[in-house]
């Protein structure tokens, strides 16, 4: 009789373990947020294009590359805090550009769209979605003079102007 309690008391407790074993390996998800990318449109490098001319020095993120491109305009953007570190950007307008875009917050996903007007016009052109700490540089085709919005499509309060002139 005692043998067969210890047996069944054993049984009971191997039970029990395996059970807690399932929950415990159910505690923690298999699964990681991986949007999508989304394709960019390369400039078209065509030869004998002059330089492009820096933006003014009211533009301070906006810099001759160092490579490639035939001196192409670089804007920097930098995400931290589910915010942008600017919120006005200013290329030449009718000149491909590029955006180097540095998402500083860790495992959350973000990217910069361009849309007519403002934040909320019609899109005219988004960058892959990704998650930080990372850097993309996405290469964004010329846009004719005007007022654009820019805005991160995960976080749409995160936003600001570009003017091409």
């Amino acid at each position: 009789m005692r043998l067969a309690r210890s047996l069944a008391l054993l049984a009971a407790l191997g039970s029990l373990a395996a059970v807690l074993a399932a929950c415990a390996a159910e505690a923690t998800p298999g699964w990681t947020f991986s949007p999508t990318p989304t394709p960019t449109v390369a400039p078209s490098g065509e030869p004998g294009a002059s330089p492009a001319t820096p933006a003014p020095s009211g533009a301070p993120t906006a810099a001759p590359s160092d490579g490639g491109g035939g001196g192409a305009v670089q804007l920097t953007i930098t995400a931290s805090g589910i915010a942008y570190d600017t919120d006005s950007l200013e290329v030449p307008a009718d000149t491909p550009f590029q955006i180097v875009f540095t998402n500083n917050d860790a495992g959350i996903p973000h990217n910069v769209a361009i849309h007519e007007g403002g934040p909320s016009g019609a899109a005219v052109w988004t960058g892959e979605v990704f998650s930080g700490v990372d850097t993309r540089t996405y290469d964004v085709p010329a846009l004719p003079a005007g007022t654009y919005g820019f805005v991160c499509t995960v976080h749409p309060n995160m936003t600001g102007t570009l003017t091409a002139k």
